[in-house]
């Protein structure tokens, strides 16, 4: 089930929100939170029931695996259940997302016929697993009480982060839950929780779903980019498309988690004001830096082990990030391209102080938005075509087609025949679409200051209003794949 649906917004988010403040205003506590649970895996099973089982067996199995290693006083036989428990974690995730990838790899190299199991990836399967496994670890350092079931499961399940994140932690979460004040209807937690879904649902539909035909067409027919002038507007189409959309689901996200009154950590943080690449991996989804740090960077010996390996964990930090993304050479590629601009980032950090703030960001924007060519590609040999194209610096008027693909329709017979009023409106989307993302405030600067108004509610209405009539071309979000 998509945020951006009707069935969402005008039937399950409803019939969630009543029962689960019915239940609790009846002293049901717990039967609010079996709702709420129950509720969660309707939505996940909601794309594939087939998948249901998947996130419910892991959930069993974790749990069983927590209350282990937190009750246990063998040393030895901790360390053994904690390896099996990670391995267990990695292998099903490495299963359903990796395994046709190796197999296409080794027909490869060793020219073998092996079949293809072409299985279908359990959506969120990448978010979840790596929420368990930050509680895995953490319950074998001892920092996990002893949770019931029904929290753990909600813990996991509840639907605004279980699909794209944020990576949540237990001892952000569990504890609101358990909170008694906000068992009932907060009216300010709502308008808020209403204010911020309305912005990401916006950003959303009308930006980056708008944008993603022009990106679209552009990656299927690569002839395109034969024009160094329309690989341009693609790359930026692309770059501003992904930004609205992930950031249109994180706003969402923390949206429905007010309407709870569950307040989710910032995951996306106007990463396009970055000056340099490590001030862009603290905006870009955050929670999953933090576990990589966490959990990767930390344990490997983070900057404790002198500056070479240092720049070995960076490097390898976000290598993995990169695999994680998909199973795909592009992800390879492009997790090692961010680990040297790191590296270089790190090894530069003084000189980079004196440059002019205007000139690093360039130069950082200008590098997010080549590696997100090849972060889009379907093959590297198809983004270091679309890059060499791009160099070539062949300049000549933009096609009409991506102008038409990005409003939607031909406004020449409209307007009598003028092409330029569809340049002018694909161009303006652009243009704002840029300046929005770096000069604008973003959702949660804005609900640091929030406050129940008529203005803010007009502002509500409104983009609620046009984001559902403009619902009949609804797309999945970007990072569902991942």
């Amino acid at each position: 089930m998509l945020f951006n649906s009707y069935i969402f917004i005008l039937a399950f988010l409803p019939v969630t929100l009543t029962g689960y403040f019915l239940l609790n205003r009846y002293g049901k506590t717990s039967a609010s939170k079996l709702w709420l649970c129950g509720m969660s895996l309707v939505f996940y099973g909601y794309f594939n029931i087939k998948y249901l089982p998947v996130i419910i067996f892991s959930i069993l199995l974790n749990f069983f695996f927590s209350r282990f290693l937190i009750s246990s006083e063998k040393e030895n036989l901790r360390k053994a259940v904690l390896c099996f428990s990670v391995f267990l974690n990695v292998g099903v995730l490495f299963f359903f997302k990796y395994l046709d990838f190796f197999i296409e790899n080794v027909n490869a190299v060793f020219k073998a016929e092996l079949p293809l199991l072409k299985i279908a990836l359990p959506l969120g399967i990448s978010f979840f697993t790596f929420q368990q496994l930050s509680f895995i670890i953490d319950s074998y350092k001892r920092k996990v009480p002893r949770y019931a079931f029904l929290d753990y499961a909600l813990f996991v399940s509840f639907f605004p982060q279980l699909i794209a994140g944020p990576i949540v932690l237990h001892s952000e979460m569990l504890p609101q839950f358990a909170d008694k004040n906000n068992k009932r209807l907060n009216a300010e937690n709502f308008s808020k929780g209403l204010f911020a879904f309305s912005l990401g649902l916006a950003k959303k539909v009308l930006i980056a779903d708008a944008l993603s035909g022009a990106v679209d067409a552009g990656y299927i027919e690569t002839d395109f980019f034969l024009n160094t002038t329309n690989g341009l507007i693609i790359m930026l189409a692309y770059t501003l498309q992904i930004y609205f959309d992930f950031s249109g689901y994180c706003d969402m996200s923390i949206g429905l988690g007010y309407m709870f009154n569950i307040k989710l950590p910032i995951n996306f943080n106007s990463p396009y004001r970055a000056l340099d690449m490590s001030d862009f991996w603290r905006r870009w989804h955050i929670t999953l830096t933090r576990f990589f740090t966490e959990y990767l960077y930390i344990p490997l010996g983070g900057n404790r082990k002198g500056k070479k390996r240092t720049y070995l964990n960076i490097f390898i930090v976000m290598l993995v990030s990169g695999i994680w993304h998909g199973a795909n050479h592009t992800f390879f590629l492009w997790g090692a391209l961010h680990g040297l601009s790191l590296v270089i980032t790190r090894m530069l950090k003084e000189k980079l102080r004196k440059i002019p703030k205007a000139v690093t960001w360039l130069f950082t924007f200008s590098f997010v938005n080549v590696t997100w060519i090849i972060f889009r590609s379907s093959s590297v040999r198809e983004a270091l075509f679309i890059i060499h194209r791009l160099v070539m610096m062949k300049f000549s008027a933009p096609d009409i087609k991506l102008a038409e693909k990005i409003i939607g329709s031909d406004l020449t017979f409209v307007f009598g025949g003028l092409p330029a009023v569809e340049y002018v409106a694909a161009f303006s989307l652009i243009a704002f679409a840029l300046f929005a993302s770096v000069k604008m405030k973003n959702t949660s600067e804005r609900l640091e200051t929030f406050k129940p108004s008529k203005m803010n509610a007009a502002a509500t209405v409104i983009l609620l209003t046009l984001s559902i009539i403009s619902l009949s071309g609804v797309s999945a979000f970007l990072y569902f794949d991942f």
